[in-house]
């Protein structure tokens, strides 16, 4: 289920495991946070945190499960796995103790990160899935990010106009805790109503947390603002050349030679799997990039990176940023048709 399913969810009665993970931070920890207070809302006061470290006694998760209280014939099981990666030993131990729970006695809430389709395969997930529910807690696209402000201005009696919603969504380039604490911000001071754009700006600081990984996905979307907006905001943080050059330079390789495969007839499936994009969303962007590019314009974009490669190294001159920003917009600019 989706984070802002879980909440209808915990009224019908608690699960007796809840497998919480994904790419954004502050939505696992509200997720995590719903459960326990569920749980303490139907009499579970006990709690036993269990932090996977290396060197971590997987004994202990089934003694835990198996220690109940004298004051209390119910607990909840916080097992915390900050890699994402158990190992071969707490895989077995955790398939087998998906195949044990204890419904009335025990309630046990794992949470993980972002999982990779590897992980998301492994047998001790797939048991921890089957046994409970499992609450995916990614981060909303930049599309849908006004939506989920608009949503959480509700929450605190509060309204904004689209333009508004969208300003402060550009502003904070998907940092969720960020826009938590704007949100948060906006209810200290403001009351309760509809908000104009000219308070949101007024209000709102500059809190976007720029990286390459960003930069990669929009890349694949085309959008020049944000491609713009990305590249200035890398280049203020000090963000080093040969970083953003080798995550442009990558995205370029992969979107040139799918380009290629499917110029010759190649399935994009087939491509997508030689290049290695399992990931969902990034295989959703990477097929309509390629509908927007042309196979020379990928080889312009290829030379212009390896133009870029002799500039950071300093064996040629220009303005490295500025190049950059070229490069993107190359790639955001769809090919020329040929005239009738």
């Amino acid at each position: 289920m989706r984070p802002e399913q879980l909440t209808q969810a915990l009224t019908r009665g608690l699960a007796p495991l809840y497998v919480v993970h994904g790419d954004e931070p502050l939505l696992v920890l509200e997720a995590s946070d719903a459960i326990r207070a569920a749980a303490r809302a139907q009499g579970i006061d006990e709690r036993e945190v269990l932090v996977v470290t290396q060197g971590f006694k997987w004994l202990n998760l089934e003694m835990a499960a198996g220690n109940l209280s004298l004051f209390g014939d119910r607990k909840l099981i916080d097992l915390r796995i900050p890699t994402g990666k158990p190992g071969r030993d707490g895989g077995d131990a955790l398939q087998r103790y998906a195949k044990n729970l204890d419904p009335q006695g025990v309630v046990t809430l794992v949470t993980l990160p972002q999982l990779d389709w590897a992980a998301r395969k492994a047998a001790w997930f797939v048991a921890l899935c089957e046994a409970g529910e499992e609450v995916e807690c990614n981060a909303p696209p930049l599309a849908q990010l006004p939506e989920w402000l608009g949503q959480r201005l509700a929450r605190q009696q509060q309204r904004a106009p689209r333009e508004a919603l969208e300003f402060i969504a550009q502003h904070v380039e998907g940092n969720l805790l960020a826009a938590h604490q704007e949100m948060q911000k906006l209810a200290l001071l403001f009351e309760p109503g509809e908000l104009t754009l000219e308070q949101v700006q007024d209000a709102v600081l500059n809190v976007a947390r720029y990286d390459t990984e960003k930069l990669r996905g929009a890349l694949l979307e085309g959008d020049p603002a944000r491609l713009t907006r990305l590249i200035e905001g890398l280049q203020g943080e000090g963000a080093a050349p040969p970083l953003v050059l080798w995550a442009m330079a990558s995205e370029i390789r992969t979107l040139a030679l799918v380009r290629a495969g499917m110029d010759e007839g190649q399935p994009v499936a087939a491509l997508m799997k030689r290049e290695r994009v399992f990931d969902r969303e990034r295989q959703s962007l990477l097929q309509r990039a390629v509908q927007r590019v042309s196979t020379p314009q990928m080889r312009a974009a290829l030379m212009h990176a390896a133009k870029l490669d002799r500039m950071v190294k300093g064996l040629a001159h220009g303005d490295v940023w500025d190049e950059f920003l070229q490069l993107a917009l190359r790639l955001a600019a769809r090919p020329r048709r040929a005239a009738r």
